[in-house]
């Protein structure tokens, strides 16, 4: 398929070239090039805790020689549950080093979820915080799970669990070098990233090396000019792809600094940038609302000294926007909004410092991705300029597919377009606005939240008779997760007891903030319950306020 690409104009007149070529190149190399080219840069603080591009690349291959010894072969997956701490970029790269397979897990799962992704990805190691070890001991024995690697802030327990290894002990001693592994870039597999797609159903976009290895050099070429490598802010979690590639594989590929932070606590971020001055923050919408609002920071004047705050996973609200702009008036600082998902590694369109800024666009595509906009019968007629229809786009950091499920692999990728299942149009100059979803995903807080999931557990609830669950308008979090239920005849319950029986089988951020009892629920002329129906309706509730 041939389309209009308007968007070579922006690079033209600004000077960057779409154009790039990137050498197929397996992902841990990133780490061990940046070790010899600049061995005595800091890689990571962690809390004051300095270490070395040197020093960060023993660890690796300490740990890769341990983990092979425990077993671990080319094509094993391994869950990574930890949140951002120097034991994840160790694991991480020690386990692609062996040829492994990285299964991204959010340390906020409840027992349910880490069965379900265990099982689903069929890892046999996982990797985790001491803290979470009775959650994945509950667990074991219906899982594929043979070893539990463990590790903490604090420092090693006096007694540590018979079923498990204290992970820091892989890497603090000498040990022979692990073996070399034939890795193909092209085709072997990095990680397996847990997504909705397009059905809202959570399955594992398979990212390849070479995916991996390209989305960190098209982002490098994107940001002319070498002070968005100086420092990088890390506090996106590395087990969402966000952080995974914005703030920890872009460091490493650029060999520079990453000033990790394990959760997002506005005071502490505040003080990240006042102490160290990191020159690119990657941050959901949330966190930018989050520092502007907090009391705590009601004075604090050091925004400036972050270069770009880039933003994603969902959109921006046009009024914080205005906020951050006014704030950073005058100063060399500069807000990026840009546009991603799982199955593209994942940052695929993003606002160009190097042209014009157009408010409520997402931008234009990175160097070397195409996209277009295409109408919904048939996915392969470009739409006029200006008019809606579903975004689809190309490029070397679009997935390899689906991990074992080869139907839904056809219907995203065709002909090495990935349809990502967003409404958007493009105007004339190339700049891409999303008008909606085709899919129900629900982005809470940066957070991907799949309506299904949460139904399910719902309608476990002896008193549920139907539920519908959907993201509505938020203030802080973008969209909030709203349950619509329907009780069985002759029952009542509180918006409590629901949101109660949820914490109990869901993590945190799945649980649905606000629960409104109904006497029925729209349904299509075949019974069908209609979400949108729903949505729409708060939105007008929103707007009468």
């Amino acid at each position: 398929m041939n389309f209009p690409e308007p968007y070579l104009n922006v690079y033209k007149n600004g000077g960057v070239p779409w154009e790039i070529s990137i050498e197929p190149r397996t992902l841990h190399s990133l780490l061990f090039d940046s070790a010899k080219k600049y061995p005595d840069n800091v890689a990571v603080i962690f809390y004051g805790r300095k270490i070395t591009y040197r020093q960060l690349a023993g660890c690796v291959k300490r740990a890769a020689s341990f983990l092979y010894e425990t077993g671990l072969r080319k094509g094993d997956r391994v869950a990574l549950m930890l949140p951002n701490c120097p034991d994840f970029v160790i694991a991480y790269y020690a386990i692609l080093s062996l040829g492994g397979i990285v299964v991204n897990t959010n340390p906020m799962y409840v027992e349910r979820e880490i069965e379900h992704q265990v099982n689903d990805s069929g890892s046999t190691m996982i990797i985790t915080l001491a803290d979470l070890y009775l959650r994945v001991k509950s667990v074991k024995e219906n899982t594929g799970l043979d070893k539990i690697f463990l590790t903490g802030f604090t420092g090693k327990p006096e007694t540590l669990p018979g079923d498990a290894i204290w992970f820091p002990d892989l890497y603090a001693q000498d040990r022979p070098a692990p073996p070399e592994v034939e890795i193909d870039p092209v085709e072997d597999v990095a990680v397996l990233q847990y997504t909705g797609g397009t059905t809202g159903v959570p399955k594992a976009a398979m990212l390849t090396h070479f995916n991996l290895y390209a989305n960190p050099r098209q982002v490098d070429q994107f940001f002319v000019g070498e002070g968005v490598k100086d420092r990088i802010l890390s506090v996106l979690p590395f087990f969402h792809v966000f952080g995974m590639t914005s703030c920890m594989n872009l460091a490493i590929e650029a060999g520079t600094t990453m000033i990790l932070l394990p959760r997002f606590v506005p005071t502490e971020v505040a003080q990240a940038i006042s102490e160290y001055e990191p020159s690119f923050f990657p941050a959901v919408p949330t966190m930018i609302v989050a520092l502007l609002n907090s009391p705590d920071l009601k004075d604090f004047k050091d925004y400036d000294k972050v270069w770009i705050y880039k933003t994603g996973a969902g959109p921006l609200p046009l009024e914080i926007l205005k906020r951050m702009k006014n704030i950073l008036k005058g100063t060399k600082s500069i807000i990026n909004e840009g546009y991603g998902l799982s199955e593209a590694s994942p940052v695929a369109v993003s606002s160009p410092i190097f042209g014009e800024d157009k408010p409520g666009s997402i931008g234009i595509p990175y160097p070397g991705t195409q996209a277009v906009i295409v109408d919904i019968e048939t996915g392969t007629k470009p739409m006029p300029i200006g008019e809606v229809g579903e975004l689809i786009i190309k490029g070397p950091q679009v997935m390899k597919g689906y991990w074992n499920r080869p139907e839904e692999t056809e219907k995203t990728l065709r002909n090495g377009w990935l349809y990502t299942g967003d409404m958007a149009r493009m105007d004339e100059d190339g700049y891409i606005y999303i008008v909606d979803r085709k899919k129900d995903l629900i982005i809470a807080g940066g957070y991907n939240i799949y309506p299904r999931e949460v139904e399910e557990v719902l309608f476990q609830h002896p008193k549920v008779l139907e539920a519908i669950v959907a993201g509505v308008p938020h203030e802080y979090r973008g969209e909030t997760v709203k349950a619509f239920i329907v009780l069985k005849e002759g029952q009542t319950a509180t918006e409590e007891e629901m949101i109660a029986f949820c914490k109990e089988r869901l993590a945190p951020y799945k649980v649905p903030k606000m629960v409104e009892f109904k006497q029925e629920l729209p349904k299509s002329a075949v019974g069908k319950l209609l979400r949108r129906i729903l949505v729409d309706e708060e939105k007008k509730k929103l707007e009468t306020k």
